[in-house]
């Protein structure tokens, strides 16, 4: 086993964490991400134990200073939440880590590349299901702007692409460790040269399909966003009149208008009234609304057609709010095309839009509010939401990213809001066939990683007979 000198774990730490600072967080550079776990990956079989996991967590946890400031000011996340993301995702990576070293030291090449990957792509997973505000934010958010790696999560669902982005430099640091026989070394250089060989080529393959039926969608979005703003007040009054002023001046054709989360607020008494105010406009619009009932106060996607009756989707997702009730259906617009309504923190989530992606959803329309420095992140997150469930998406976010995005991730139109007093997003966005192979078979991908992780925690904890004594011998060598 090789003996480093004191220096490598010290410039192994400062190089995966700069990687991990630009190629990861709210405006990563994607190709970095890749690179970043090399570094920490290249080193674990180098060192102790105790050093490859405080290298590890180290390395992680400066990265992702920029997020720092975020989750501490968060209004979506609560605090305690915000540091147990940071300090958590910090602890995972420090166990692959060490979980690959582990493998590889024991000559588990392939083992290792497959169990570290699966141990941080499984722990995401859980975290996702037990998270009241879901997830983003992670590897395969890095990859959002890279339709060739985002097909991967037509079949795979997103964690195909975390547990890709891992198991590259995983594999590349199997293959370079010392002590591994030559026939693994080959194994791994076949196996990551036909993987990434094959996605490309199947990717690319997908990506060239002709689009089907188009709709032109635009989103109107304010600089000065308020959030339910009451629609009888003079202040929501003249609100409501900047929309439909700027509903007006679109370009012909448009189908429908998504305005933001809780553009306005309304109830019993002022719906109708608010409802043939939007009708009066001569375009479908959805819009965020708080809405008043008698069952309970929604946050909810209004939808309001020229003629016809309004539909209202009520958001399921509302963190650790206790004054919203949880909506529990589906919604569409009326017409032949299967266009959904979601709301903002929904798409954090399997579900519901799983739900459409089963029901063969081609459009889902989704007034969001956001905060300025996570807008990147949140729309590209329902991005990748898109891209399982084979639906096109319209993010309609205050204070983020408005953006329009095809089925398969290709975005179409996005801008940032602020720079004009109204932010204006227009395109013909082609609907998608929903159905993908992820919206069928759900979440099998996150399962088998739980069973490659369990596998490579069983065989590296094993300590039997020549295997165990030779690795204590390594120990010993490396801490000498």
């Amino acid at each position: 086993m090789s003996r480093l000198g004191p220096g490598w774990p010290i410039a192994a730490t400062v190089a995966s964490g700069l990687l991990f600072f630009f190629g990861t967080g709210l405006d990563p550079v994607p190709e970095l991400a890749w690179c970043a776990p090399l570094p920490i990956l290249l080193l674990a079989p180098r060192v102790s134990g105790v050093t490859a996991l405080l290298c590890a967590f180290v390395a992680y946890a400066a990265g992702g200073i920029p997020s720092w400031s975020y989750f501490w000011h968060s209004l979506s996340v609560p605090r305690p939440a915000g540091i147990a993301i940071l300090a958590g995702s910090a602890l995972l990576f420090a166990l692959s880590a060490g979980l690959f070293r582990l493998l590889v030291r024991r000559h588990h090449a392939v083992l290792a590349v497959l169990a570290a990957a699966g141990l941080w792509t499984v722990a995401l997973y859980a975290v996702s299901l037990l998270n009241p505000t879901g997830l983003m934010g992670t590897f395969m958010t890095t990859q959002a702007d890279r339709p060739v790696v985002l097909q991967l999560a037509s079949v795979t669902g997103g964690w195909g692409v975390e547990f890709l982005v891992l198991a590259v430099p995983a594999a590349v640091a199997a293959i370079c460790a010392p002590g591994i026989r030559a026939g693994s070394r080959l194994v791994s250089v076949i196996a990551v040269a036909a993987v990434l060989t094959g996605l490309f080529f199947w990717s690319t393959a997908r990506l060239s399909s002709p689009a089907g039926t188009t709709a032109k969608v635009a989103l109107v979005v304010p600089a000065k966003a308020g959030y339910a703003t009451d629609v009888t007040t003079p202040q929501g009054a003249a609100l409501l009149q900047s929309y439909v002023d700027q509903i007006g001046a679109l370009p012909d054709g448009v189908r429908v208008v998504v305005l933001p989360e809780a553009a306005f607020a309304v109830d019993d008494a002022s719906r109708a009234g608010f409802v043939e105010r939007l009708r009066r406009t001569g375009v479908e619009v959805v819009t965020g609304v708080y809405d008043t009932t008698p069952q309970g106060r929604f946050n909810a996607a209004l939808d309001v057609p020229p003629s016809g009756p309004p539909v209202e989707f009520r958001k399921w997702h509302n963190g650790d709010s206790k004054n919203i009730a949880s909506g529990t259906d589906l919604a569409y617009l009326a017409g032949p095309a299967k266009i959904g309504l979601l709301v903002c923190m929904d798409v954090n989530f399997a579900d519901p839009s799983g739900g459409y992606g089963e029901a063969g959803t081609g459009l889902v329309l989704i007034p969001a509010s956001d905060e300025d420095a996570d807008g990147w992140e949140h729309s590209r997150t329902a991005l990748i939401r898109g891209v399982e469930n084979g639906f096109s998406v319209a993010w309609s976010a205050a204070r983020g990213t408005p953006m329009l995005s095809d089925a398969h991730g290709r975005v179409l139109a996005d801008t940032r809001t602020g720079a004009q007093p109204f932010s204006v997003v227009t395109a013909d966005v082609p609907l998608g066939s929903g159905a993908t192979p992820y919206a069928r078979l759900g979440d099998w991908f996150a399962w088998l990683c739980g069973l490659l992780a369990i596998g490579g925690i069983v065989t590296a904890v094993r300590r039997t007979g020549e295997t165990s004594a030779t690795a204590r011998a390594e120990d010993a060598t490396v801490g000498a």
